[in-house]
């Protein structure tokens, strides 16, 4: 019987031959082979430097970009929208970016900001969506007749964007007790959330995308819902314009799911409101929206530029 000695002075032996091959083998290999591996070792240190290097070169150059646009917007959207007034819809999920500085540029552009409208996620699941159609059917406006199949969340968005948006120049700048009843029912049900005076019927809107796409089972059935919003806020408005980081325009997301669906040819998205020059993107946008021109802009899939071409001419507003 072969005993556990045995075993072990096997294993000694194996590996005494192993490290005994790989001193042999080191030592016998030529002075090419080394030099070659060196070289290449060499090689691969001086590329990754010059790619490092390149980086923050790249790095720069957007920073100053960066600088130069947030210094010059002001004077670039200049009474680009004199006369308006714009409402700021947060879809669930969205961040602050650019929020705060879209306002900022839509004061510098001419127009009031009337307020600020938060959709919370609430609003989104599925044991609330008897509640949604029920609470919609209840405050439809008057003269509004839903269309037939219509879902609870296109009923939802044509009651909501009634009640902050408007063509008609004598509501802008007025609240309503019937938009002020709809804004107050869905905040009670916990759908949304405002701030300042959303139900003052704005002309323009802004919605603010999320920052990432809806990762969960249906997540692609929350992004119609809310297209729903976007392209009732358009219809009831003198246009809307969608702004998101480009995690939006990437499969999944809200802009991309825009882009995929008709609401496309009459909402224009920016996929880069997070940066100084994509806001000011964002309000060539909504100046092109008051003549009747929708596009799609930014660096992501499905963009058709980086801005409006030919840019829309400072101090008209459609």
């Amino acid at each position: 019987m072969i005993d556990f000695r045995y075993h072990l002075v096997s294993i000694v032996a194996i590996f005494l031959a192993l490290a005994l091959g790989i001193v042999l083998g080191s030592t016998t290999l030529s002075d090419s082979v080394s030099d070659t591996l060196r070289q290449q070792a060499n090689s691969a240190a001086k590329t990754a430097q010059q790619a490092r290097t390149q980086q923050r070169q790249l790095q720069h150059q957007m920073n100053g970009q960066e600088q130069l646009a947030r210094g010059l917007a002001p004077q670039i959207v200049m009474n680009r929208l004199k006369g308006q007034s714009l409402v700021l819809v947060e879809m669930p999920g969205a961040g602050e970016d650019g929020i705060e500085r879209i306002g900022e540029l839509a004061k510098d552009a001419g127009a009031a900001v009337t307020g600020r409208v938060t959709v919370q996620k609430k609003i989104l699941n599925d044991d609330q969506r008897a509640t949604v159609d029920e609470l919609a059917t209840r405050l439809r406006p008057d003269g509004v007749e839903y269309p037939d199949g219509a879902s609870a969340y296109d009923k939802a968005g044509t009651v909501l964007a009634s009640s902050i948006v408007t063509k008609d120049p004598a509501k802008s700048g007025r609240e309503d007790a019937a938009g002020g009843a709809v804004l107050n029912a869905f905040a009670q049900a916990g759908y949304i959330t405002t701030s300042g005076k959303p139900g003052q019927h704005a002309t323009l809107a802004v919605v603010l995308a999320p920052a990432s796409a809806y990762a969960y089972d249906g997540g692609g059935d929350d992004n119609k819902a809310l297209i729903s919003l976007a392209a009732a806020l358009d219809g009831a408005g003198r246009g809307t314009v969608v702004g998101g980081p480009p995690t939006s325009a990437q499969e999944g997301g809200f802009i991309a799911a825009l882009r995929d669906s008709d609401t496309k040819d009459s909402v224009s998205a920016v996929d880069v409101v997070d940066t100084a020059s994509g806001q000011i993107v964002t309000i060539l946008a909504l100046q092109n929206e008051m003549s009747g021109k929708s596009g799609q802009y930014g660096t992501g899939a499905g963009a058709s530029g980086f801005l409006p071409s030919p840019a829309p001419e400072a101090g008209k507003n459609g």
